[in-house]
């Protein structure tokens, strides 16, 4: 694998579904705020030179825009239908496979793990999701029309392709391996800024030029030396490996990790600028 890792979906624009009452009583931290829809003022969604109606108005959080995803499917992908089934909303179109599921930072779209930093978002029971990673999903472009002050969709050829092609079967398996042993018991995020990590080394002249050969660089990951390299990763560590592979990052250019409870004077505490601190680790870049 070459040093070429394009931040496939870094903008982030929003989804929608009803979802059962109890399920959006539990999200209350992610609703979106009567001063985030006033925010909004007055936004549109045009579809194919069509305004779109929508079952709840534009919201724009911290400069994110939301929107409610189910007229937005139903406007590029008539044949769509939709269920809501085990506590997740299923979408299915020809050619698609959408699985959107209230708590985690993103959804899936055939095989594809979409990041969201800000989460999934409600407005009353509908589901919100960026416009952006939404139409990326379904192959769709977006544009913003600064006079009309609307969001312009414009169909594409094909929804998003799926995780099967894009995801090298060896990477996936050595990012999701080292990704579990070096942070299995740390938080989503921290899987992600590990897989970061390992990536940002690939992109780096000054490291080997592969997923593997970084992974087992001499001296580099413990797991390696020691063996734990070979568990075998649970579910979160393989989603935070295909998450990192679509380009989510939650460390930016960071190249080293260590724990500062057990390396607080390593060579990267000393000499490397600090990034950030995640659960249990600490980068520097």
């Amino acid at each position: 694998m070459k040093k070429l890792y394009t931040l496939a979906l870094c903008a982030c624009l929003v989804l929608a579904m009803g979802a059962p009452a109890t399920a959006i009583g539990e999200m209350t931290s992610n609703e979106v705020s009567t001063q985030a829809a006033a925010e909004s003022n007055g936004l549109e969604i045009v579809i194919n030179d069509t305004v779109i109606s929508l079952d709840v108005p534009v919201q724009v959080c911290d400069q994110v825009t939301y929107v409610s995803y189910w007229p937005v499917v139903q406007a590029l992908y008539p044949e769509a239908t939709a269920e809501w089934t085990n506590d997740r909303a299923v979408v299915t179109a020809p050619g698609l496979t959408m699985e959107i599921q209230p708590g985690l930072p993103y959804f899936i779209a055939n095989g594809r793990y979409l990041y969201l930093p800000q989460g999934i978002k409600f407005s009353g029971s509908v589901i919100l999701l960026p416009v952006r990673t939404l139409c990326a999903a379904l192959g769709a472009d977006v544009s913003w029309d600064a006079i009309g002050n609307r969001v312009v969709i414009t169909a594409g050829y094909a929804p998003i392709t799926s995780g099967e092609v894009a995801y090298q079967a060896d990477v996936l398996y050595w990012l999701s391996h080292i990704i579990n042993a070096e942070s299995g018991n740390q938080p989503l995020s921290g899987k992600i800024a590990v897989g970061n990590v390992v990536l940002n080394r690939v992109a780096n002249p000054r490291f080997p030029n592969t997923v593997y050969e970084v992974i087992h660089q001499r001296n580099q990951f413990t797991p390696v030396s020691n063996g734990s390299i070979k568990l075998t990763p649970n579910a979160e560590s393989i989603a935070a490996a295909k998450l990192c592979l679509d380009g989510a990052n939650t460390v930016g250019n960071a190249l080293y990790f260590l724990n500062p409870r057990t390396a607080s004077n390593s060579w990267a505490s000393r000499n490397r600028p600090y990034v950030a601190t995640i659960g249990a680790h600490a980068f520097y870049a």
